[in-house]
């Protein structure tokens, strides 16, 4: 093994303590690849080289880079080995958010984040929008004179859907259709679908005609009986 190779890897990575040898290594390994500034696509030292430099079996080493993989941070490439990865921080989220394995409470905060997110809309709405993304939002609002609840359901869903696309924000869009599944249920557990005193037609019209102000203080009569059930 390369002594100077170690040596240096000893003094950026330091020794770990025996009783918790796996979460060590991986907080180690954190801290490591933050101090040595790493970006997408570096090469990680070897496993043997790792576990040399912190004192611990190759095993152990292993686990570690086993849960940064899992979280996303590294990758195993061909003739390069382990490498650092631009991790999918939505990842997770989306393997959890199924809203029979979540309890109330956290069902709740996760429907009012929504509600926070979508008071927030206004701004990349209007930095963005096009007139045929208006027009196919007047549509969806217009199908919605005199459907039954199922219908309005898909309805409520699609219509503010299409207002997180609209913002152009791949990562938002993402996040919104991974909160979908909440958002329905908790709709769906009501007697009827809640509307405030701006429905989705009055809020088509002021994205057309209004300004960003306007569309917020609409948002907000929109989602209001939401807010008062808090």
């Amino acid at each position: 093994m390369n002594e100077e190779l170690i040596n240096d890897l000893s003094k950026n990575l330091g020794r770990v303590k025996a009783n918790t040898m796996a979460d060590d290594v991986e907080m180690k390994l954190r801290q490591y690849l933050k101090k040595m500034s790493l970006k997408p696509g570096d090469p990680l030292p070897k496993e043997t080289d790792l576990a040399e430099a912190l004192g611990v079996s190759r095993n152990v080493v292993r686990e570690a880079l086993s849960r940064l993989r899992m979280l996303g941070m590294i990758e195993t490439r061909k003739r390069k080995g382990a490498v650092l990865a631009s991790p999918d921080i939505l990842l997770a989220f989306e393997r959890v958010l199924d809203p029979l394995l979540i309890d109330d409470l956290t069902l709740r905060d996760i429907f009012e984040l929504r509600l926070v997110l979508e008071m927030g809309l206004a701004d990349l709405l209007y930095a963005r929008m096009k007139d045929e993304d208006i027009d196919e939002l007047e549509k969806i609002a217009n199908n919605e004179i005199n459907k039954d609840k199922s219908f309005l359901v898909k309805n409520e869903i699609a219509f503010h859907g299409k207002l997180y696309e609209m913002t152009g924000n791949g990562t938002l869009k993402r996040f919104q259709i991974m909160l979908l599944p909440i958002f329905a249920y908790v709709i769906t557990r009501v007697d009827k679908p809640y509307s405030g005193k701006v429905d989705h037609r009055r809020l088509v019209d002021i994205l057309r005609n209004g300004t960003k102000e306007d569309f917020k203080i609409g948002m907000y009569e929109h989602l209001k009986p939401h807010f008062d059930r808090l």
